[in-house]
C-alpha cells in the first residue's frame, strides 16, 4: 500500500528527479525517492548490525567450520 504526502526538497534535487526521470534512468520521481529511501533503510540497518557485532561480537561458532570448510575446498573449473 502506498500513501500520498508533500514533501518540500530543494530545486537541484527535484532538477534531478526530473532529469532522471527524462532520461529514462527512473520511472518516476516517485520510484526514484521511494528507490533513495530504501537504500537509506538499508545502509541504517547495516549501521546497526556492525554496532551490535562491535558490541556483542559474533554470535555462534560458524567462523571456525567456515575457515575449515575453506581449508578443504577443492576448487575446480
Amino acid at each position: 500500500m502506498s500513501v500520498q504526502i508533500t514533501v518540500r526538497l530543494p530545486g537541484e534535487l527535484v532538477a534531478f528527479l526530473d532529469s532522471s526521470v527524462a532520461e529514462g534512468l527512473a520511472q518516476s520521481r516517485a520510484a526514484l525517492v521511494a528507490s533513495a529511501l530504501e537504500r537509506e533503510m538499508r545502509r541504517q540497518a547495516a549501521i546497526d548490525d556492525a554496532r551490535i557485532l562491535a558490541e556483542q561480537g559474533p554470535g555462534d561458532d560458524l567462523d571456525e567450520l567456515v575457515s575449515w570448510s575453506v581449508s578443504g575446498a577443492a576448487l575446480g573449473d
